[in-house]
């Protein structure tokens, strides 16, 4: 079995409220492998965030270990996790949160370029996933002329514009109507797949967490398998 692109190992993550410790997750473990796809369903204020920005290096956890594409990202700095994450994270929101006086292709370009890719490199990756995206023939223009769901189409393309190893998305259907969202879906989810990623999703609808590899639900700061 290939190597876990993610490794969670007993994440525990506490707040201070009204001077009382709150456990928001307590000893998570989750491993999920190149190309498998993973929802995390859950009701609010379970936990779902916490984990995803855990996972995604954006909080660091109080105890365990988050190990992304084989690295230990608790024992790196800042900077460390910082460069990890951009080399190997790529995040999908609900709200696609695009540039707006930016084209969609220049949405996709931007990021490469801060990480350090030429113009010309940054242009050629950036149509190929517009085109994967089906959204080609839109590249130039800017989000509000653009329907929700290309704009996020838009938006898994620019996550994926520097080669992530994972893709967390937080809700990436939960403001598109049902059929939009299906779509946006599938085109996420062929995706991952051909490009051999590893997808970790929060979402509340359970039709779409039902077509994924598997679902894990976490309840009180746990986490359990899904039915």
């Amino acid at each position: 079995m290939s190597e876990p692109v993610l490794d969670l190992r007993n994440v525990t993550r506490t707040f201070p409220q009204a001077g009382e410790p709150l456990n928001v997750l307590r000893g998570c473990s989750l491993a999920i492998a190149p190309g498998e796809t993973v929802a995390l369903i859950g009701p609010s204020g379970s936990g779902k965030s916490t984990l995803l920005h855990s996972a995604g290096l954006l909080e660091k956890p109080d105890e365990g270990e988050i190990v992304i594409a084989g690295q230990d990202a608790v024992k790196l700095d800042d900077a460390g996790r910082t460069a990890l994450r951009r080399r190997t994270i790529g995040f999908v929101y609900q709200f696609h949160h695009l540039l707006p006086e930016f084209s969609a292709l220049e949405n996709v370009v931007i990021p490469q370029m801060i990480a350090g890719v030429s113009r010309k490199d940054a242009e050629k990756r950036a149509r190929e996933l517009l085109e994967k995206v089906g959204l080609s023939n839109r590249a130039d223009n800017r989000p509000g002329k653009l329907s929700g769901g290309e704009q996020q189409r838009v938006a898994i393309a620019r996550a994926l514009a520097n080669k992530p190893r994972l893709l967390i998305a937080d809700e990436p259907t939960g403001n598109l109507d049902p059929s939009t969202a299906d779509h946006v879906f599938e085109v996420l989810q062929e995706l991952v797949k051909s490009q051999d990623l590893a997808l970790l999703m929060a979402t509340h609808n359970i039709d779409l967490a039902k077509k994924m590899s598997r679902i894990v639900e976490i309840r009180a700061g746990q986490l359990f398998a899904g039915n």
